[in-house]
């Protein structure tokens, strides 16, 4: 031994001027509380502890502090020793009980020495994270009289441990909890396929992708889709995260394809932000209309390990949107196109054609008198049903379109008079059938048709299709003896 260390009033000196909490106890009263237990079949400490709460506070009794150093009395704000025994109960309570059975289960066990990391609190109330490490002093293991106990102040660590785990958790719950769909993906193994292309000296990558659609589809099957919040779930119809994972192919087809050619297009001229409305689908196979976001992290903007994507449903705008439109191009009443696209198509043969150009004017008859004598829901009774019969009997791609009150016609581009003479007999038939359907008041339609092969003879032609039309019209009323102003 060292002669600088030979006496014990270096030992001392160097106890006290530790700069660690360290403490010299006397746990001969615990190692025979244990023995007694041991005497009544006790095997299991933890159990035996957990049986009981009070036997924690008998253990923690049995802790008897024969000395503390300097740091141990300002980490703890005593003024001296004294005051620091005489006040051990505010020192051990609380949090450290629940946690002392781990320290009490290694000595059990017949360790000389345990760790753990628990709570105390200074004098002045203030709540201290410690580590604790403690060792039975050689020549004392019979009797445990002797154990040297050193406590490291972890306060700052752990505060900063729990700061981080708060953060961390409400960034989660921002996460999981946003009002919008978002998506964090992992696009790293589609940066790679992008970059051996350019390895491969390609320029263009627009007509490259067009060229090569197998590229676009290979990038979307690279995505590898990191975690998903649970608006997702529910934008999506998904009960659980593993379903809609496990289903992606049928969320991102059909229009999908070419909106992420798009996006590829962007991040090969080097946009890491993008922002564009898309088709996807829920589980249910319905179209779900979506605003995107796209962005790649900046810290991760060299490879794309980390992308953030954002989804609003706008499908309901997407379908006010069609709806308004639908209305600004068809007639409420009959669900037949309105006078406003009659006129723009109407315009649109007239400039391009196709030629010959066939127009069928056909004119309801006797709606006046059915307004009259029925009322105006009667009279709109018949007009729905001319819009089911012109449904029926023409293609849906045809401009079938009320253009007044009881006035409609059928515009048939590229189709001669023959072909129009048929759509004309499909007309006559579905009017039949409907008839047989609507038992009471029959539908009636006076008919006329006319056929052109230019854009300078259309209004000829409109023309003659009418007179031919109102000349029908005055064989059913003189057929019947009615006066034409009367039933209109």
């Amino acid at each position: 031994m060292s002669p600088s260390l030979s006496s014990g009033t270096d030992f001392e000196h160097m106890f006290d001027l530790a700069p660690t909490s360290l403490w010299l106890e006397d746990f001969s009263a615990l190692k025979r509380l244990f023995d007694a237990w041991r005497a009544e079949g006790v095997t299991d400490l933890r159990e035996h502890l957990a049986q009981d709460p009070a036997r924690v506070r008998q253990c923690i009794a049995c802790y008897k502090v024969l000395q503390v150093n300097q740091r141990t009395l300002e980490l703890f704000a005593a003024s001296s020793q004294t005051e620091l025994m005489e006040n051990l109960d505010k020192v051990f309570r609380g949090d450290m009980q629940t946690q002392v059975a781990h320290e009490l289960s290694q000595l059990w066990t017949g360790s000389p020495e345990f760790s753990n990391q628990t709570v105390n609190y200074a004098l002045d109330g203030r709540r201290l994270d410690v580590k604790i490490r403690a060792r039975i002093l050689p020549g004392h293991e019979a009797t445990w009289s002797r154990v040297l106990v050193s406590l490291d102040d972890v306060t700052s660590q752990v505060r900063s441990a729990h700061q981080l785990q708060r953060s961390e958790r409400y960034a989660r719950d921002l996460f999981e909890h946003s009002p919008v769909s978002l998506w964090v993906e992992d696009f790293s193994a589609v940066k790679r396929l992008m970059d051996e292309v350019r390895a491969q000296g390609i320029q263009d990558f627009k007509t490259f992708i067009k060229v090569h659609p197998e590229f676009v589809s290979r990038c979307m099957q690279e995505i590898r889709v990191i975690d998903v919040n649970q608006m997702t779930l529910q934008m999506f119809g998904a009960v659980s995260k593993d379903e809609l994972l496990n289903n992606i192919g049928r969320v991102f087809r059909g229009e999908m394809h070419d909106s992420f050619a798009e996006q590829l297009q962007d991040l090969w001229d080097g946009k890491m932000f993008q922002q564009r409305e898309v088709v996807n689908y829920a589980l249910s196979g319905e179209p779900v209309y979506i605003h995107m976001q796209f962005s790649v992290l900046e810290d991760h903007q060299e490879h794309w390990g980390l992308v953030l994507l954002s989804l609003v449903d706008i499908t309901a705008r997407k379908k006010a949107e069609a709806y308004l439109e639908y209305l600004g191009k068809h007639d409420v009443l009959t669900q037949l196109r309105n006078r406003t696209f009659y006129v723009e198509e109407l315009n649109r043969i007239t400039r391009k054609g196709p030629w010959p150009l066939s127009v069928i004017t056909i004119d309801l008859n006797g709606l006046k008198v059915i307004n009259d004598e029925h009322g105006h829901a009667a009279g709109d009774t018949l007009l729905r049903r001319v819009g089911e019969v012109l449904t029926k009997a023409v293609e849906p791609s045809v401009c079938a379109a009320r253009i007044g009150g009881d006035e409609f016609t059928v515009l048939l581009p590229g189709m001669d008079e023959r072909g129009a003479q048929a759509v004309q007999d499909r007309i006559v038939s579905m009017v039949e059938i409907n008839n047989q359907f609507y038992p009471g008041q029959p539908l009636s339609l006076a008919i006329g048709l006319a056929c052109c092969t230019s854009g300078d003879q259309v209004e000829a032609t409109l023309h003659r299709a009418d007179q031919a039309m109102y000349a029908e019209k005055q064989r059913y009323y003189h057929e019947r003896g009615l006066e034409r102003r009367r039933m209109g």
